[in-house]
């Protein structure tokens, strides 16, 4: 009977087959999360753009109707041009 504690060792190529799988499912999920970042900031994107372009207004609602009105032309835009 061994009185010391025993742990099964792997092999070095099974560290080195581990640590690239680990380094693949990091690499994935980082790509992954910059994409949902990226997707997601396109339409804050927009949204800046049209508030650039309405400041000129005083009142909000004005400047509101003028921002829905560009977002809309800057959309059917954008289909007319697929």
């Amino acid at each position: 009977m061994y009185t010391k504690p025993h742990l099964p060792t792997l092999r070095p190529a099974a560290h080195f087959i581990a640590a690239v799988l680990a380094g693949i499912i990091a690499i994935g999920i980082l790509d992954g999360v910059t994409e949902l970042l990226q997707r997601d900031g396109r339409p804050m994107q927009r949204l800046v753009a049209a508030e650039r372009a309405c400041m000129g207004h005083a009142y909000v609602s004005e400047r509101e109707a003028c921002m829905r009105q560009w977002a809309a032309a800057a959309r059917s835009t954008r289909l007319a041009s697929r």
